[in-house]
């Protein structure tokens, strides 16, 4: 959806917003209306967060793509489990609960992620098309399934399949 506004013998063209990008940003007004500072203030960090990868890639005006903006959702939701081990770890139960509401929020955003069961079929399968034995095929096999199972399994539970499997 690219917008144009017309003043006087000035074009300003607004960047193409990809779909998510879009879902964000409804929802972020729709928790102001609300009142719910707690999705506004992950939604806005989530927004900011997507706008710095515009900027570093030079995206700016032609804006991410919805698998790009999913990259940068996945990043934000693995930073919240990386706080949450930690606050947990150092005895601070209060921010850990915090980190994981944010969470939640997050992973509204991203699609189902894929059960224990359904990522061992997959790692069996591709195990079984690569013909891969030992341990020393442990990189090949994780590389075909993170690019098979991308964004729909967390990469350490495919690494634990993986590694399993091949001992």
């Amino acid at each position: 959806m690219s917008k144009q506004i017309y003043s006087n013998t000035f074009v300003l063209k607004f960047a193409t917003i990809s779909m998510l990008k879009q879902k964000i940003l409804e929802d972020l007004k729709s928790a102001m209306k609300a009142g719910e500072t707690e999705k506004r203030d992950v939604l806005r960090m989530l927004d900011s967060m997507i706008k710095n990868v515009e900027i570093e890639k030079m995206k700016r005006e032609t804006g991410l793509t919805d698998e790009e903006s999913m990259e940068v959702v996945s990043r934000a939701v693995k930073q919240r489990k990386d706080a949450i081990a930690q606050y947990e770890e150092g005895g601070r139960p209060e921010l850990a609960e915090k980190e994981k509401k944010e969470m939640e929020i997050l992973m509204t955003y991203l699609p189902a992620q894929m059960s224990e069961e359904k990522v061992r079929e997959a790692v069996a399968q591709i195990i079984a098309e690569s013909g891969a034995t030992s341990k020393a095929d442990t990189g090949k096999v994780m590389g075909q399934a993170m690019g098979k199972l991308k964004g729909q399994a967390d990469g350490n539970l495919v690494k634990k399949i993986v590694e399993e499997s091949l001992t």
